[in-house]
């Protein structure tokens, strides 16, 4: 579970360091930093390093470009003006991953297929007026992000801890949703590279050090009563936001078997809740190529929490057995999204929690299949559970990387984490965390190709 103590020396000592200077000044946090901040207009921007985009060994790179500036004005932009980079990951195998330090979005993700031609499998946005538009602020499908500080819902946005009232943004209805209005995945981050070594090269991206304004991690952080629910709502009720101090390091890396994997780290300086994913939405056919519908799923839980109509676990753990919800075989996504099961009918298809069986790093959680191209993606995580979103809310009003539309359907996440609303729970798994303990969990994502008919449907009786 996410409390082991598994963390390197190195993320100890940073942890320690960086807790510690919580109290010092502005100034002599940044000074500590391992890079020099720059600063533009008053904003704390990422640190730029002299040496960034030029490594190369073994076939694996990692380059970085610029993608743009953040709009100004704009509320649920905190760090409006900054300037955002992506760091492009490449592999001797022809898969190529690139990553922005705006909300940790994996932008793109090119892996050949099973006859060797590489197609962008990720949905995403060619430019960062694509993830900052209006219409992208309005649906918020958060495509590709790094969610936090609590990926998925609270209800009614308040929890307790130690006997402590918290509550944070209502953005989803009545609930919270992934962290609130201005979550990781519209914060920038501190990022790293990290040379190729080992047989992998990667990138991290942490929060600042000394948690100045607008930085991930820093307490208080989930709460922005002046923003509004929606046209014609009122303010939200929030007066907390998530307690403590959060130190953050998460590294994506990516070696030659195409593997991308997520290692995800943090400590605390005073008890909160962590619940850290990504929201990547995949299209193993291509980004923009269609629905998944025929992609086969395969999902290692003989469980999963139901929800109520506002997609809340309702606390039972109920069995896959005889319902749509039984992936424990491969199955077509779209063989029965359309049956009149309650549960489909509330999330408009799957949107639910699955519980893992013996979640571990060497255990396979799920697995994607698309016929078409015979990519596989196959995912291992030590994480209790996995959300499964099928892309209900996608309502053909984006435009993706190919410049086509991405209507419901278009893509699917698979987001292993913790159970939604786990801290009203006390029968799911805990996702509080103290002082002295550490948050350390990790995730795999492995990208291989299959023959035809390798991968069959299992009709549901």
């Amino acid at each position: 579970m996410h409390h082991a103590l598994r963390l390197s020396r190195r993320f100890v000592a940073i942890a320690a360091v960086a807790l510690l200077a919580i109290g010092a000044t502005a100034a002599v946090a940044q000074g500590a930093s391992r890079h020099r901040a720059h600063h533009h207009g008053g904003k704390l921007l990422p640190p730029r390093g002299p040496h960034h985009g030029h490594f190369h060994k073994g076939g694996l790179s990692i380059t970085s470009s610029s993608f743009g500036n953040l709009p100004s004005g704009v509320p649920n932009i905190p760090q409006g003006g900054a300037a955002v980079t992506r760091y492009t990951l490449r592999n001797a195998r022809g898969m190529t991953v690139s990553i922005l330090d705006y909300g940790g979005i994996i932008q793109s993700l090119y892996v050949p297929d099973r006859r060797g031609r590489e197609a962008n499998v990720t949905l995403g946005f060619a430019n960062i007026d694509g993830y900052t538009n209006a219409a992208y602020l309005k649906s918020n499908p958060y495509f590709g992000a790094l969610i936090g500080r609590y990926g998925n819902r609270i209800a009614l946005g308040k929890f307790t801890i130690d006997g402590n009232p918290f509550s944070v943004d209502v953005n989803n209805g009545a609930n919270t949703l992934h962290g609130g209005f201005t979550g990781y995945d519209k914060e920038m981050w501190d990022a790293t590279e990290v040379p190729p070594s080992h047989g992998q090269v990667g990138l991290e991206l942490s929060s600042f050090p000394g948690f100045p304004a607008n930085s991930p991690g820093k307490a208080g952080e989930g709460c922005n009563p002046a923003l509004n629910q929606g046209a014609g709502n009122p303010p939200n009720n929030c007066t907390t936001g998530y307690p403590g101090n959060l130190t953050i390091h998460v590294t994506i890396t990516l070696d030659n078997q195409n593997r991308l994997q997520f290692h995800y780290q943090a400590a605390t300086d005073r008890p909160t809740v962590v619940n850290l994913t990504n929201h990547s939405y995949w299209n193993l056919a291509g980004e923009g190529s269609g629905t998944i519908y025929d992609h086969q799923l395969r999902i290692n839980a003989d469980h999963f929490t139901p929800v109520d109509s506002g997609l809340i676990p309702t606390g039972e753990i109920r069995s896959v057995l005889g319902t749509p919800f039984d992936f424990t075989t491969f199955h077509a996504v779209g063989e029965r999204i359309r049956d009149g099961d309650e549960q489909l009918m509330l999330g408009r298809g799957y949107d639910h929690n699955f519980v893992l069986n013996n979640p571990h790093p060497g255990n396979t959680a799920a697995q994607l299949f698309d016929p078409s191209s015979g990519r596989l993606l196959t995912i291992t995580t030590d994480q209790p559970g996995i959300q499964f979103y099928s892309g209900n809310f996608l309502d053909g009003t984006l435009y993706g990387t190919s410049n086509r539309q991405y209507r419901q359907g278009d893509g699917l996440a698979l987001e292993t984490q913790h159970f939604p609303d786990s801290p009203n729970h006390a029968n799911f798994p805990s996702t509080v965390l103290r002082p002295g303990q550490f948050y350390d969990t990790t995730t795999a994502y492995q990208f291989s190709a299959a023959g035809h008919g390798r991968f069959k449907s299992h009709r549901h009786r």
